[in-house]
């Protein structure tokens, strides 16, 4: 299978191209965009991909730009950041989509329902207009207060003062800069949704830091990283292989 990546942050591009080889040797990656116009010269001319993997924000526009002066006759799966909205948003349009941190199992169906449906054809001018308004009309509204509970009592909690969300035992805590443990009624998937993802990052299923509470990190074996946090977690945090580069990335953002 010959692909296409479209994406401008080169970590995200470095790490989907790690995942599509360890899933399959025998895919090609044919070339990596990072605009709108390099993507607009690529579908100028003839070429051989036939399945696109295509970030939303692009260095120098938004994507769906690309559909407006091009066309696409291959199967398009974009990538994307967003989230609530963003799978409302994509559902009704019917088109594929794999939410970033991209995990390997999901990007792994992505590829299997490609091979079975083998659509062969890009997506059409409706739908992306119906994407396009929506990205353009919502704003992500990031959650600045959490109502947490400790024994008895609900306590409005300021997100700012969060150092980490963990899960506990099947239960989320919210750990502040000095070190008390709330309770929070949520999911940490629910939770990574209403968090500013330029302060907080999924470090792994059980663990979304904020970027202050990042004291050092420590490499580990077969390229894996250990984050260092203050307050000190008991449970070691730990970022895989293939998620360290994009976790350097932001935390040096």
């Amino acid at each position: 299978m010959k692909v296409l990546i479209i994406e401008d942050e080169l970590a995200a591009s470095e790490n989907l191209t790690y995942l599509l080889h360890s899933i399959d040797k025998d895919i090609e990656v044919v070339n990596v965009l990072d605009s709108v116009k390099s993507s607009l010269d690529f579908f100028s001319k003839s070429h051989d991909a036939e399945l696109v993997f295509m970030d939303i924000h692009l260095a120098d526009g938004i994507s769906f730009e690309i559909f407006e002066q091009a066309r696409i006759d291959i199967p398009v799966v974009f990538t994307t950041a967003y989230n609530q909205y963003a799978l409302k948003a994509f559902k009704f349009n019917s088109i594929d989509y794999l939410l970033k941190p991209i995990d390997k199992d999901e990007l792994a169906d992505a590829l299997q329902q490609f091979k079975v449906q083998n659509k062969g054809k890009g997506i059409d001018d409706q739908q992306v207009e119906g994407l396009l308004d929506l990205i353009q009309t919502k704003r992500k509204k990031f959650k600045t207060t959490f109502l947490v509970s400790r024994r008895d009592e609900l306590i409005p909690l300021k997100t700012e003062k969060i150092a980490y969300f963990r899960i506990d035992t099947g239960v989320v805590k919210a750990v502040t800069s000095d070190n008390k443990a709330y309770s929070v009624d949520d999911k940490l998937e629910d939770i990574e949704e209403e968090l500013d993802s330029h302060l907080f990052h999924r470090a792994n299923r059980q663990f979304i830091i904020n970027k202050d509470a990042v004291v050092n990190l420590k490499t580990y074996f077969n390229g894996k990283l250990i984050v260092e946090v203050k307050p000190v977690s008991d449970e070691r945090i730990i970022i895989s292989k293939a998620k360290a580069t994009e976790f350097k990335d932001w935390l040096g953002s």
